[in-house]
């Protein structure tokens, strides 16, 4: 299926894509909607994919048959079958006056390939979280690393985690198990495998008590480099000192320092990571909302 461009553009309110993610805004065309809709159900990667670091093969798919289109509305699902299955409709069109059709789309396409999870995406554009937004929220952040824009200092206090002694190093697989919730146990199994780039760490009392990682780097569609997302998280008994903020800033200047064009990052509305991104003058692309069917 191909999709009218003219009838969709104008309610491509955030520069994201289904089973991609966000995306820069200078990438998001017409063509790369019509690149995600052509491997539909092939199992493979678009060559600029950030998932390809993890998997062989491409789990969630677009739906290219069931594809609602529309002057002012485009319906695009996806199907993941990693786990129980998650059924997600992207929505792109005014949430509030569509929210029903496709709530009732992701329900029935779950119930006809066995997942058991239904998920709307709609998207918002930036601002503050309205009554509209409310629910599962997230915001997409653009950091560009122009010419004219000072690189960000390296802190001392955040070294690769290979640059520690063997006794630190052993510390990573209890901070991973604490915050397995942050994906952090996950990390640790690519690490295990040798599968990933460095991982910058910062340390007190020779333990490992905040990371952010890997730190890689991919061309986009359009040929710009982009600092991949990375992992992020001080534990519990350690925040509020400012650890987070070093670790972000070492990840910047080590993007920076390696050629990287740009980096995306999708954070939870008001969380700390969300706070701390805002703080640092990163632009907001606008809001993503997930409502569960």
């Amino acid at each position: 299926m191909r999709l009218t461009w003219d009838w969709m553009s104008p309610v491509v309110t955030v520069p994201y894509v289904p089973t991609l993610g966000p995306v820069h805004p200078d990438a998001l065309t017409p063509e790369l909607f019509a690149d995600v809709i052509d491997l539909a159900g092939t199992g493979r990667f678009l060559v600029h994919d950030k998932d390809r670091r993890w998997s062989d093969t491409k789990d969630e798919t677009v739906l290219p048959l069931d594809i609602v289109h529309r002057p002012g509305l485009t319906l695009i699902p996806t199907l993941s079958t990693r786990g129980t299955g998650t059924l997600k409709v992207h929505l792109y069109g005014v949430p509030a006056d569509v929210d029903q059709e496709a709530a009732e789309l992701a329900a029935k396409l779950a119930a006809t390939h066995g997942a058991a999870k239904a998920r709307v995406l709609s998207f918002h554009p930036p601002g503050r979280p309205t009554s509209t937004t409310a629910g599962a929220c997230t915001r997409v952040q653009l950091r560009e690393f122009t010419p004219d824009r000072p690189r960000v200092a390296q802190s001392d206090a955040v070294r690769p985690l290979e640059a520690h002694p063997e006794a630190v190093r052993a510390t990573f697989a209890e901070f991973a198990g604490t915050l397995a919730g942050d994906g952090f146990a996950f990390l640790s199994s690519r690490m295990r495998a040798a599968a990933v780039g460095p991982v910058l760490v910062a340390v007190a009392g020779s333990r490992v008590i905040g990371a952010i990682g890997p730190m890689e780097t991919l061309p986009d569609p359009v040929g710009r480099t982009r600092l991949l997302p990375q992992y992020f998280g001080v534990l519990p008994d350690h925040r509020g000192h400012g650890h987070g903020r070093a670790l972000w800033r070492a990840a910047m200047h080590w993007g920076h320092t390696r050629g990287a064009d740009y980096q995306l990052l999708q954070t939870e509305i008001g969380g700390p990571s969300d706070t701390l991104c805002r703080s640092e003058g990163l632009t907001d692309l606008g809001l993503v909302r997930t409502a569960t069917v």
